[in-house]
This record gives structure tokens, sequence and C-alpha cells, in this order.
């Protein structure tokens, strides 16, 4: 049984002193990252691409090019910038493998959604329903967007990663960034001004 103590260790190392012991072949160290960054990225991915299976093998894909490429990281960026450049990546490169193929389009992205989101029958079921239709226009909206301003939206304003770390995942210039989401931000405004303007105004 792991006592508290021992998961608070856990909690306590950070990701790059979990990747110099996985270089030197502490596996277990590899699989304290998987859990740590899978959820994360698999949410960074879906919203990227709009497919949740498409989503859940490119995480795969993700880990198993850092199982292979350990020794590639060195500890002049932060693991996180590492990883989600890595991510980024494949899902740049499954956009165009569609696009290519001419697979994609926005129903997708909402029909993947709908499976997404698993139904709360005991909690509100109408404002659930509300909700889920909000975030479908939101997530709609979003896979829009032109690959250059979604990736920083996401970024930003979804994951809450820095400017400045976004630089480095992105290998774009610090102004760059902020110039890209402030675009993606005003894009994403005018696309959903409908919504807000059709909520019903508070009577206090």
């Amino acid at each position: 049984m792991i006592t508290k103590t021992e998961e608070a260790k856990k909690v306590s190392v950070t990701d790059e002193q979990l990747i110099a012991r996985f270089q030197v072949g502490d596996v277990q160290a590899f699989d304290i990252l998987v859990r740590r960054y899978k959820d994360q990225l698999l949410n960074f991915i879906y919203r990227f691409v709009g497919n949740r299976s498409d989503a859940e093998d490119i995480v795969q894909e993700t880990f198993l090019r850092v199982y292979k490429n350990k020794h590639y990281y060195k500890e002049i960026a932060k693991f996180s910038t590492w990883v989600y450049t890595i991510a980024g990546n494949l899902a740049k490169t499954e956009l165009r493998r569609r696009k290519r193929h001419k697979i994609f389009s926005v129903s997708n992205f909402v029909n993947e959604e709908r499976d997404y989101d698993i139904p709360d029958r005991e909690h509100s079921p109408e404002k659930k329903v509300d909700s889920s239709i909000q975030e479908n226009i939101i997530q709609k909206a979003i896979g829009k967007l032109p690959t250059k301003f979604k990736e920083v939206i996401i970024l930003r304003d979804i994951q809450g990663f820095a400017y400045e770390e976004i630089s480095q995942i992105l290998n774009i210039p610090l102004g760059t960034v902020k110039s890209r989401v402030n675009r993606g931000r005003l894009k994403l405004q005018e696309d959903l001004k409908f919504l807000y303007e059709a909520e019903p105004k508070s009577t206090i």
C-alpha cells in the first residue's frame, strides 16, 4: 500500500527529475509522467483534431515517442514544452492527412463531441442539455479556426500555458504568439457573438 507520505513525495518530484530518472532506466518514472500528462494531452489534442479516437491514438503515439526518444530531451526547456511540442506536431500531421484525403468536416467534429459527453441524468437534465449545446457550438467555432490560431487559443485559453512557453512549444516568436491569441479571440468573439446576445439579462 502506498502511504500518503510516499504519494506526497511523488507529487513533489518535478517532471524534469522524472525524465532524468527515466533516461537512466527508471521505467516507473516514465509511468508517473504518463499519469501526469495523459488527461491534459488528451484534452489538448481532442480539442485540436475534434475526434476522440484519433486523439487517443495521438496521445499513445506521443508517449511512445517520449519512450523511444527519451535521450533527446535536454533540460534546456521544460518537459511540458517538449511533450506538448511532440503532441502538437502529431496533431497537425493528422489534420494535414485529413485535408489531403478530404475527410475532415465540421459535422464530424459535432458528432464526436456528442459521443464524448456522457449525460448526467441525475442533475438538472435541462440545464445539462443547454450546457452541452453551448459546448458543441464553442467547439465547432474553435474547430473552424485556422490551425495557427486554433493551437494558440487551445494552449493559452484552455490549457493555461504562459505566452513564453507557447512560444517554445510552437517555435515561434513571443510577439507572434500574442498576436495570434488576440486575433483568434477576436474571431471567436465574432463567431460566438449570437450566443451571448441570446442570454437572458439579469432582472436584479
